[in-house]
């Protein structure tokens, strides 16, 4: 009997340790590689679990304050910063914890320290209680993520300026706080700290929030941050950001070069992040780095050099954690000679604000941008029952539609549990179902749900609630 393959995974994120797990279960003899003390990266520890943690308060703080209009009253939230990054923690303990424990449970060598390659089939690991361990390995997965990127001439090292994982901390509670970046994290973290008390000014270099999604999906989140900010400034840039006064002093260029200078108790900045490819040692491989940092690699993960693959953020956009999950099992089944490719019709998106918006497929901006033809089915849930139960009329389904085959091509959504509505619009499209498709399958009432439904409905020229006569 041949022995088991030895996979070496650098990187125990989202991507990493879905890997690891893949390939332990595949009878592989793994050893997952990280410089935190368990699984998890960036999405458990700094990222995804701890900020949606704080969009639920932030939701349930937002609520409490508009029971009123519903004859409750609860009287104004009070904030218990301690207790609330105590319970915040206690979520990230569980979750790494219960990561650890399935790792322990596969029997995954889990070494704690920095990896550096020294060949194509060996890792040194300089441990972080200074030992130093050599891996030798048949395979290897590349897996370490991404990090904050920042302004040009703008430090994190200065006392005012956060990244989203000092923000996360919220050590305290600034009065007011820039937002740098109308992307996802500047909308997620900015909402938090507006429903905690901070006063919220947001900068965004283009003409609108979320670049490239679609804009009536944007303006249904446009409107409500309008009301919990205190401005969005489109167009505007920041120029530089000095110490003033125990603050920071801002220089922001607005429209038609407009030049103004605001004090803030602190700034963030979100702007993006960028691949974390400067991996010691991966200049001593055919390994291939583009100009903006990402590895290059072929549909089954595998980089130019044979014994090295790379997933998640490493390898490009979109940057988000169940694209790696997905590519690390892609990665492991391709190591384990399977035929698998990562070539997916629809990677879902989701901007967990509130109200939340979601995506997947073709968007209609993309569609506009690349000359192609499609058709647009909108149900506003102005006409859905639940949503008005729920006091939730702003929100809008769409479907974007093949007008020749009438598949579904993608689908977006604006409102409340949005990120769990898009999973039927990735469903739909990559099994190539069309709105009859949709239409035939019942839906429960009354839910949310039900507005995919009827924006199928929409397109046939049948909806119940919205009189839309299909045009011949």
């Amino acid at each position: 009997m041949s022995e088991p393959l030895r996979l070496a995974v650098i990187g125990a994120g989202p991507g990493g340790y879905t890997a690891a797990f893949r390939a332990a279960d595949l009878g592989m003899r793994v050893s997952l590689i990280d410089e935190a003390p368990q699984p998890g990266g960036v999405c458990l520890y700094r990222g995804c679990m701890p900020s949606k943690a704080l969009l639920h308060i932030a939701k349930v703080m937002t609520e409490v304050r508009g029971a009123s209009e519903w004859g409750v009253e609860f009287g104004e939230p009070q904030v218990d910063l301690q207790r609330l990054r105590t319970w915040k923690e206690r979520v990230v303990k569980k979750l790494t914890g219960g990561l650890a424990q399935l790792s322990q449970q596969r029997a995954i060598n889990y070494i704690q320290g920095r990896a550096t390659l020294v060949n194509p089939h060996t890792i040194r690991v300089d441990g972080a209680n200074g030992d130093v361990e050599t891996v030798s390995f048949d395979h290897a997965i590349l897996a370490t993520g991404s990090r904050p990127a920042c302004l040009p001439g703008v430090s994190f090292d200065n006392e005012y300026i956060l990244d989203s994982t000092a923000a996360l901390e919220i050590r305290k509670l600034p009065r007011n706080l820039l937002v740098v970046g109308g992307g996802y994290i500047g909308l997620e973290l900015g909402s938090v700290y507006a429903a905690l008390g901070t006063e919220i000014s947001l900068v965004e270099m283009t003409s609108g929030l979320l670049p490239g999604v679609d804009r009536d999906l944007v303006s249904v989140l446009a409107r409500k941050l309008s009301r919990d900010f205190k401005s969005l400034n489109l167009n505007t840039s920041v120029s530089e950001v000095t110490k003033g006064d125990n603050r920071a002093q801002v220089t922001l260029s607005g429209p038609d070069n407009e030049m103004s200078t605001q004090q803030f108790d602190a700034v963030l900045v979100s702007v993006g992040r960028v691949p974390n490819s400067n991996i010691d040692g991966l200049n001593q491989t055919r390994v291939e780095v583009d100009t903006r940092g990402f590895v290059s690699v072929d549909t089954q993960c595998r980089t130019a050099e044979p014994s090295l693959f790379a997933i998640g953020d490493l390898v490009g956009e979109p940057m988000l954690a169940h694209k790696a999950f997905h590519e690390g099992r892609v990665a492991v089944d391709a190591i384990a000679g399977n035929d698998a490719k990562f070539e997916p019709m629809a990677i879902p998106a989701v901007v967990f604000t509130d109200p939340e918006l979601a995506w997947c497929g073709l968007t209609e901006t993309q569609a506009s941008r690349e000359g192609r033809k499609v058709a647009v089915s909108r149900f506003p849930w102005a006409a859905s029952g639940r949503a008005i139960t729920i006091d939730q009329p702003n929100g809008i389904t769409k479907l974007v539609i093949d007008p020749d085959t009438e598949q579904v091509l993608g689908m977006g959504i604006a409102g409340a549990g949005a990120g769990e509505l898009i999973a039927e619009g990735v469903m739909a499209i990559e099994m190539g179902a069309t709105p009859f498709d949709i239409k035939m399958s019942i839906h429960p009432h009354p839910t949310l749900s039900e507005t995919i439904l009827e924006a199928a409905e929409v397109f046939l020229g049948q909806s119940t609630h919205v009189y839309r006569p299909k045009h011949k």
